[in-house]
């Protein structure tokens, strides 16, 4: 079988045929494994617990073109990694946040990618629904917060005024 990488994390999958998502950047096996990923949250009421923290990383990891919907969509899911795991901000608090920054997203910026991400939806997606799920998908959330540090300013300067 042909291994291919995906234009946005750079993991390196089997290749398949499938669908992928309108605009952030991926290959159609990244896409399937994330599915995978969101089947397993979707299904064990127990892994909704990290299911924004899934769609955050996931997100930031692929981000799409310079289209508006691309830059404003790597602003809200990193501002939302951001309040998550710098302030322990989740649930109805952290919704309302991101209301408040929602308004203001027409005004974010491009912001360049790292180059390589530490942890992909590859190292997670075979502990998709088992008792490793949510320590995985926290160690993916953190990386790929932490793999974005050259924007950690811009993104604090966004998101902190929202927090108030």
């Amino acid at each position: 079988m042909t291994e291919t990488a995906c234009p946005g994390c750079g993991v390196v999958l089997d290749e398949v045929e499938g669908p992928t998502h309108r605009y952030m950047s991926s290959s159609p096996a990244c896409w399937g494994a994330y599915g995978e990923i969101l089947a397993a949250e979707y299904s064990n009421a127990v892994l909704m617990d990290v299911h924004r923290l899934s769609v955050d990383a996931y997100a930031v990891q692929h981000p799409g073109d310079d289209s508006r919907q691309a830059i404003q969509s790597v602003g809200l899911h990193l501002a939302r990694l951001y309040v998550a795991l710098e302030h322990g901000v989740i649930g109805d608090r952290a919704r309302a946040a991101m209301e408040k920054f929602a308004v203001h997203k027409s005004t974010l910026e491009v912001l360049t990618p790292p180059e390589v991400f530490t942890i992909t939806v590859g190292e997670v997606v075979p502990f998709a629904g088992t008792q490793a799920h949510q320590e995985k998908v926290r160690a993916w959330a953190r990386s790929a917060w932490d793999d974005w540090h050259q924007h950690h300013e811009t993104v604090r300067r966004w998101a902190d005024k929202c927090l108030q």
